[in-house]
């Protein structure tokens, strides 16, 4: 394997800029769930890109943000901490939004990772002319010397091969991959079904009510006589009142939440699975230390 490359990569920038979209484009499968409610990652989950040449392991990390409760604090250091050990940081800043004070905060923050090389990626430059997006690369250049600045499409696909070229000549050699080939993520199987539960929920909620969502995944059992997976998870929110709101009248918006959550279950899993949902109130666990440790946090 002559100059094959090997490292870690994260994304970072202001929520919904479109880290998690641009992760599952270029891992070609949904490893990090998307919604357009800021804070919508809370851990750091890495996808895994193969090319014949190298590969890319993307740490998709929650947005920099000044954090309001204890869970904000901690998804700050979990960015920090994940920032600290990546040979390359990408800089998301999207095509179709002027640059803000949000922006140049992260920016700042880069400063306290020398080792990492640094490229900044306008992303979403499908939303915006040709003029605007060479605007915004002109702003986005003038924020520091970049090792690489590379305007994408995640849901066109474009660019992303330029993009992948361009983050493996940054990486160092290696001898070997860091992972099988198959593998496209770390995460566990319980996980993504949480993962996918808690995307489903987020769907049409309001603003207040996204960041006091928790699942958990408490069971998976195999019913082999019906050639069926059945699974167990709780919804956490903070309130009663929230509890009414995920449960929807007669149960309706729950059951909406199960069949979405489901069908993407299925898909990742390839087989049939029964779900079953309960939604539990753990009041101000975004607060709470003890309720934070429980909840994975």
């Amino acid at each position: 394997m002559t100059d094959y490359r090997a490292g870690f990569v994260s994304f970072v920038g202001r929520p919904n800029v479109g880290k998690s979209t641009l992760t599952n484009a270029l891992v070609g499968e949904k490893v990090a769930i998307t919604s357009s409610k800021p804070q919508t990652t809370r851990r750091a989950i890495r996808g895994i890109v193969h090319r014949s040449y190298g590969q890319l392991i993307v740490v998709d990390t929650p947005g920099l943000h000044r954090p309001r409760t204890l869970l904000g604090e901690r998804l700050n250091s979990l960015v920090q901490s994940t920032l600290g050990d990546v040979d390359v940081i990408g800089f998301c800043v999207p095509a179709d939004e002027a640059i803000g004070p949000g922006d140049r905060f992260i920016n700042e923050q880069l400063d306290q990772y020398p080792r990492a090389k640094k490229v900044a990626i306008v992303t979403k430059t499908d939303a915006a002319g040709k003029a605007r997006v060479a605007q915004q690369l002109l702003a986005v250049s003038q924020l520091r010397e970049w090792d690489a600045i590379i305007p994408v499409s995640a849901p066109r696909g474009e660019q992303l091969d330029v993009l992948v070229d361009e983050l493996l000549q940054l990486m160092p050699q290696s001898e070997h991959p860091l992972y099988p080939a198959e593998t496209t993520t770390d995460e566990d199987t319980a996980e993504r079904i949480a993962e996918f539960v808690r995307e489903a929920a987020l769907e049409g909620v309001s603003d207040e009510l996204p960041h006091s969502i928790a699942v958990t995944v408490d069971d998976m059992i195999e019913r082999e006589d019906k050639d069926l997976l059945e699974v167990y998870a709780n919804l956490y929110v903070e309130r009663d009142s929230q509890k009414g709101i995920i449960i929807g009248k007669g149960g309706a918006r729950l059951r909406e939440v199960g069949e979405r959550a489901r069908g993407q279950i299925e898909a990742l899993l390839g087989r049939r699975v029964y779900l079953a949902l309960h939604v539990k109130v753990a009041k101000d666990w975004q607060r709470d230390p003890k309720q934070l440790g429980r909840l994975g946090f």
